[in-house]
C-alpha cells in the first residue's frame, strides 16, 4: 500500500487557461450549498466511478507527459488585478480521470474549458482527442509572495483527495488529504476523489482564496470549503460535510502523507551517502489533556500502526524538526526546506485516537507515512457529518513553550548488551541547572538502564542518553521526559523500536 509519488509531482507540467476559452460557456448560479446539495444527493445513489480520459492520453509516457509545458501568463485571471492566479495540470498517465473546474465570480460559475493551445508541448508528445469538456487533473495557485510585481506557487490540488502547500521559502514535501478511508486495513485503502472543484475570484487587494471541491467514493461523498492564505505560513480553514453510503467504520480525519526513509536512528539500513533523507521525521501530538508528545517517525521492516487514544485533541500534524543543509547534504532535494503541517481542530471531535501508519519502504519516491484522527464511534450510512479544522503549513507552524526534541539516534552499545539511544533536546532557559531536572525513562517490554543527562555542548542544549535490553522481544516501547519538581521540562518523547 506504498503509494508512488513526486516522480511526476516534482516536474509535472502546468496548462494556462486563455481568456476566451471559457468565456462562452453558460453561467450558472453558485454557493457552497449546492456543494452540499450535489454531495447529499451522490450519497443517497450508489457509486458510479467516472469515466476515463480518452487511451492516448493514459498512454503518456513519463517524459512526454512532463513535456508538456504550462504557460504561466494564460492562467485564470493572470495579468488582471485578481491577486491570485490559477494554473491547470493536465489529465493522464497517472490520472486516468479528469475533474471539472468552475470559475465563480458574483456568485455565478461558469465551466473551465479545455483547450490543446493551453500547452507548448514537446515535439514527441503524439496527437492528443480534446474537447472542451476534457477536464484537468488538478489546479495550483499563486500569488505574488517576495518578489515584487511577481506570482509564486503556494498550493496543489491533485490527486484523489490530495493537496499540498508551502510556507515562504519553502519546498513541497508531505501532503494532505480530504479524508482517508481503512488505511491499513488487511482488504486494503480506499482513496476518495475530487472530482469538481469551483473558484471564487479574489476581489484586488484580496489576501485569501476560497476553492469548493466535491468529493466522491464507494463509502462516501462530500463537500468541501477551503479558505487558503499564502504567507511564511499557508493556512487553510477547512470545512468539510460528510455523508457516508454505508458506516464508516475507519475514518481518517485532518489526514497527512508523508515520506521517512532513514535518518541517524536507522542509517545502518541504507548505503547512502546522506546522513537523512525524510520529507517528515516526527508527529507531534497535543491532546487533550494538554500533553505534548513527539514521537520520532520510523520505517519499520513490517507495517506497523500506533493509536495515540484521546479525546478532544488540540492538535497535531507532521513535522520536518531538521532545517539544516547539513542534516541532509541534498544538492537538490532540499529536505531541510520542506514544511511541517498542524491540524487544528475547530470544535469537539470527542473520543478517537490520532493514529500513525508506517509502511515499509525502501526508496525515497514513495509515501510511506500516514497520520489522522480516527473517530471511536463509526459514521453511520444516511447521517451527515460536519467538522472544522485548521491546517497550518510552514518551518514550525506549532511550537509549545516546552524545550522541543530535535535529534533522536540509536545504535548497538560498544560495551556490554543492549541498545543505546540518544535524544537531544532544543536550547532553553529550562536547561540551565541540569542538577535540577529529573529525566524519567520508561518502557513496559525491556530493562531500561538509569539515563544520563548531559549537557549538549553544540547545540546548547540538554541530551538524554539511555540503554535497553530487547532481549527476544520483537517490539519495546520507550518513553522519556525531562521533569522538575515533578512538573514537565520537556516534551514527551515516545518511540517504538522494533527487531
Amino acid at each position: 500500500m506504498i503509494l508512488t509519488r513526486r516522480s511526476f509531482l516534482a516536474s509535472v507540467s502546468l496548462l494556462a487557461l486563455v481568456p476566451g476559452a471559457f468565456a462562452a460557456t453558460p453561467a450558472e448560479p453558485f454557493d457552497h450549498a449546492m456543494v452540499k446539495s450535489m454531495a447529499r444527493d451522490l450519497a443517497s445513489r450508489p457509486y458510479q466511478m467516472r469515466a476515463d480520459v480518452p487511451d492516448a492520453w493514459k498512454a503518456l509516457t513519463y517524459e512526454e507527459y512532463r513535456s508538456i509545458r504550462f504557460r504561466i501568463d494564460h492562467g485564470l485571471w493572470a495579468g488582471t488585478e485578481t491577486p491570485f492566479s490559477v494554473d491547470f495540470f493536465a489529465p493522464g498517465l497517472y490520472f486516468p480521470r479528469a475533474v471539472q473546474i468552475h470559475s465563480v465570480e458574483n456568485g455565478m460559475a461558469r465551466l473551465v474549458g479545455f483547450d490543446l493551445s493551453m500547452f507548448d508541448k514537446g515535439p514527441e508528445v503524439p496527437a492528443l482527442p480534446a474537447d472542451e469538456n476534457l477536464g484537468f487533473s488538478g489546479l495550483r495557485l499563486r500569488t505574488e509572495m517576495h518578489r515584487p510585481g511577481e506570482t509564486d506557487e503556494f498550493c496543489v490540488f491533485q490527486g484523489a483527495s490530495y493537496f499540498r502547500a508551502i510556507g515562504l521559502n519553502e519546498n513541497y514535501g508531505l501532503s494532505a488529504r480530504g479524508l482517508a478511508l481503512k488505511t491499513g486495513d488487511p482488504d486494503g485503502e480506499e482513496f476518495p476523489e475530487f472530482i469538481r472543484f469551483w473558484l471564487e475570484r479574489p476581489v484586488p487587494g484580496q489576501r485569501n482564496m476560497i476553492v469548493h471541491a466535491l468529493m466522491d467514493s464507494p463509502s462516501v461523498a462530500g463537500a468541501y470549503r477551503f479558505d487558503i492564505t499564502a504567507g511564511e505560513d499557508c493556512v487553510m480553514e477547512v470545512e468539510a460535510t460528510l455523508f457516508p453510503r454505508e458506516d464508516l467504520t475507519h475514518a481518517g480525519l485532518g489526514a497527512l502523507t508523508s515520506m521517512f526513509l532513514f535518518d541517524a536512528s536507522n542509517h545502518i539500513r541504507f548505503d547512502d551517502f546522506r546522513p537523512a533523507v525524510h520529507d517528515s521525521n516526527g508527529l507531534l501530538i497535543r491532546n487533550g489533556a494538554g500533553e505534548v508528545i513527539w514521537r520520532p517517525l520510523a520505517n519499520p521492516r513490517a507495517l506497523q500502526v500506533s493509536s495515540f487514544v484521546d479525546e478532544n485533541p488540540r492538535g497535531f500534524g507532521l513535522m520536518q524538526r531538521a532545517r539544516e543543509f547539513s542534516d541532509f547534504a541534498d544538492l537538490e532535494a532540499n529536505y531541510h526546506r520542506r514544511p511541517g503541517l498542524w491540524v487544528k481542530p475547530m470544535g469537539d471531535w470527542g473520543k478517537g485516537a490520532v493514529t500513525l501508519v508506517e509502511i515499509p519502504a525502501d526508496q525515497e519516491i514513495y509515501d510511506n507515512i500516514v497520520a489522522y484522527w480516527r473517530p471511536a464511534e463509526p459514521y453511520a450510512a444516511g447521517s451527515e457529518v460536519t467538522l472544522g479544522y485548521r491546517l497550518t503549513w510552514g518551518e514550525e507552524p506549532y511550537r509549545t513553550p516546552l524545550p522541543r526534541v530535535i535529534r533522536t539516534a540509536m545504535g548497538e552499545k560498544t560495551f556490554g548488551e543492549g541498545r543505546l539511544v540518544v535524544v537531544d533536546f532544543e536550547a532553553s532557559p529550562l536547561f540551565d541547572d541540569l542538577e535540577t531536572l529529573e529525566p524519567v525513562v520508561q518502557s513496559p517490554h525491556a530493562e531500561v538502564a538509569p539515563p544520563i543527562l548531559q549537557r549538549n555542548p553544540d547545540t546548547g542544549g540538554a541530551r538524554l542518553a539511555f540503554s535497553f535490553v530487547p532481549g527476544e522481544t520483537e517490539l519495546v516501547e520507550l518513553r522519556a521526559q525531562l521533569r522538575r519538581d515533578s512538573e514537565p521540562a520537556s516534551e514527551v518523547w515516545l518511540y517504538r523500536w522494533t527487531a
